[in-house]
């Protein structure tokens, strides 16, 4: 994963002498997770710039260098960190295109790791995608896989709209099959659509980031006959949900899975849209939503596994909307 997204920055840059990057530490040390390797060395200070802790400063530095026409890559070294310049993503970014009656365009991208990373308490340790997915005038992704890192930052740099790039710390390590396509200099993965990693017939599993491996992992499932389809969200906003329907129409249940808070989560959006479309009518029971615990994250380790779900909180879901006990 973290390959992925060093070749996604490394092809973008080349492509185009607009893009440059910024943050706290992603030039002479290579990023605080490497993901920025090379970059210092290959570009120069001009485009791979070193800033101070002040969030707030280089993302209303970013913003205003996208208004005038560069297209900056902006690091939060974790998004919890996005929270001391969450006036300069929603008001200064999101929102300037709407204002200017479509006049001032702030092609940027903000990334960094999202989520629980690992004993790091309630501070470090939250989920942005329903805080930035909230909002009109942001594009918010969340990547799984190295294809999905690759691909989808690499769509992210492209596009004319600022976007919010969601990785996870305990993803840079792992590593994942890539396909040739995805390794060429053209390749990008479309903002706003699904991939379904796995067909099935008698549940639909819908997740994105980190919780999507632990879908797929729930393997005791199809031992017991249970047939599950696992669709990767990919993009928070917009959200894909045809592809959902598509798949509940088939499946007639619904469990959505994130590592986020339970109230107002993605999960909640899922729920509400399914509960508002044509996909309705075809549930046999209630969707069922897998999250994190409601409560700040607990520093104790095994306080902190009970607070996240994991595979089995996945197959007891699961058994529920399908009443098997």
């Amino acid at each position: 994963v973290r390959d992925a997204l060093n070749s996604a920055l490394d092809e973008e840059m080349k492509r185009d002498e607009k893009v440059f990057l910024l943050g706290e530490e992603v030039a002479q040390y290579d990023g605080a997770y490497k993901v920025s390797r090379g970059l210092l060395d290959k570009y120069g200070d001009q485009r791979v710039i070193d800033t101070p802790i002040t969030e707030s400063g280089f993302a209303g530095l970013a913003v205003g260098a996208a208004m005038a026409g560069l297209k900056p890559i902006c690091e939060f070294m974790t998004f919890n960190f996005s929270m001391q310049a969450i006036d300069q993503v929603i008001n200064s970014a999101a929102k300037s295109f709407y204002m200017s009656g479509g006049l001032v365009k702030v092609p940027i991208v903000f990334r960094g790791p999202n989520g629980a990373a690992a004993g790091v308490a309630a501070q470090h340790s939250q989920c942005f995608a329903a805080w930035y997915g909230h909002c009109p005038g942001l594009k918010v992704v969340s990547p799984f896989s190295s294809e999905d890192c690759r691909g989808l930052l690499k769509a992210a740099i492209r596009d004319p709209n600022p976007v919010v790039v969601l990785e996870n710390e305990l993803m840079y390590g792992t590593a994942f099959p890539v396909s040739d396509e995805a390794m060429s200099e053209d390749f990008v993965v479309e903002i706003g659509k699904c991939k379904v990693e796995r067909s099935g017939k008698h549940v639909t599993l819908v997740s994105h980031s980190k919780p999507v491996g632990q879908c797929l992992e729930a393997e005791q499932l199809a031992t017991e006959g249970i047939d599950c389809e696992v669709i990767n969200l990919r993009s928070i906003r917009p959200l894909d949900i045809e592809t959902i329907e598509k798949s509940v129409m088939k499946t007639n249940h619904l469990v959505s899975v994130e590592g986020g808070w339970p109230m107002f989560g993605v999960g909640s959006e899922i729920c509400a849209q399914i509960m508002e479309g044509p996909a309705f009518d075809y549930l046999d029971a209630p969707a069922i939503r897998v999250t994190g615990a409601d409560i700040p994250m607990p520093y104790a380790q095994v306080l902190e596994d009970g607070a996240l779900p994991g595979v089995q909180d996945i197959i007891l879901s699961v058994k529920k909307t399908l009443h098997i006990e």
